[in-house]
């Protein structure tokens, strides 16, 4: 669906009730009932950025620091395709620690279990982008959080705008299925800066999108009060995204779920199609707080599969037995 800019600020301003359906409507005609489940390994949580958001910052020295090794990431791997994932996605902070030598031994190896492999590690030179390829990564997660570049600025010290969406259009012209997608609810964002994301998500023609409502951490320059607001716009911008890219693959988040109870659900019965349940070991996965209170924290890699299961089935829609790539509208 071709929407204005000025369309997508009046949807955003709605109630969101006639949104929320037509979202679902659209994700049933062309992803179908199914859901696709990626299983989450949260490898490092050394990071050299200072995001303003984000707990992992290298300025936060109350966070205790953690890689696992290479036998490690590949052995919860190895679990995640026992519990029947098709994928993995193996997400750290930008740790140069896994360079490219490194992580391409990680995924040759994994590759060895029949898995699509979706990496989010941040901005990587074309050359790093390309070696990953080559060794069997599928899919690339960066999102660009927000394309108000002032605000960017603002939000990313000695980090580059513009290179940001340069390593996105790197991925795409590199084959990847290619995901991107925003904060919602930062300081100083506005309605207009959401329907610009959602017009930049369009143009790169993105294959998988990530919405998430902001949540304030306590160890950040953004620490505060949080906004429930949040996740009704999240939901929205998620919503519409669905619109303007019917056939792509959009997570429910966590976020969502952080925020509210049933925020998974919510979000799967408003456009989404995908969950990203936690393959990550209890004992790490606390220290990868990249905002507090992160729903399932405490649940173990079977538990949360179980969980995430029921919840799928208890709304009609059905599990993916596929890798889930993007199958594009005719």
């Amino acid at each position: 669906m071709d929407l204005t800019k000025k369309e997508i600020i009046e949807l955003l301003k709605s109630d969101g009730a006639s949104l929320f359906m037509e979202a679902d409507l659209v994700r049933k005609k062309y992803v179908k009932d199914e859901v696709h489940l990626r299983g989450l390994i949260e490898f490092s949580n050394v990071c050299k950025r200072n995001c303003a958001y984000c707990g992992l910052q290298n300025k936060n020295k109350n966070i205790k620091r953690y890689r696992l090794s290479e036998d490690e990431i590949i052995d919860h791997a190895k679990i995640g395709a026992s519990l029947g994932y098709k994928t993995v996605v193996l997400q750290s902070g930008e740790d140069d620690y896994f360079n490219q030598k490194r992580l391409c031994s990680i995924i040759e190896k994994i590759k060895e279990f029949d898995l699509a492999i979706t990496l989010s590690v941040g901005e990587r030179t074309k050359e790093d982008y390309r070696a990953f390829k080559m060794s069997g990564a599928d899919r690339f997660l960066l999102r660009i959080e927000t394309t108000d570049e002032n605000l960017y600025k603002s939000l990313h010290p000695n980090m580059d705008f513009n290179n940001r969406k340069k390593c996105l259009y790197n991925l795409k012209e590199l084959g990847y299925e290619t995901g991107t997608g925003s904060l919602v609810g930062l300081l100083n964002q506005t309605i207009e800066s959401f329907a610009d994301d959602i017009l930049f998500f369009k143009e790169l023609d993105a294959d998988m999108v990530g919405i998430g409502p902001f949540i304030p951490h306590p160890d950040t320059p953004l620490r505060g009060e949080l906004n429930k607001n949040n996740f009704d716009m999240a939901l929205k911008v998620m919503a519409i995204t669905r619109l303007v890219l019917p056939d792509i693959n959009i997570p429910a988040t966590t976020a969502m779920e952080t925020i509210n109870p049933n925020g998974r659900i919510i979000a799967l019965k408003s456009g989404a199609n995908v969950v990203m349940p936690n393959l990550t070991d209890i004992s790490y996965r606390k220290n990868y707080e990249i905002y507090p209170n992160k729903a399932c924290i405490n649940e173990d890699a079977i538990k949360c599969r179980k969980c995430i299961e029921g919840k799928i089935l208890s709304i009609n829609r059905t599990l993916s037995n596929s890798k889930g790539f993007r199958n594009r509208a005719k």
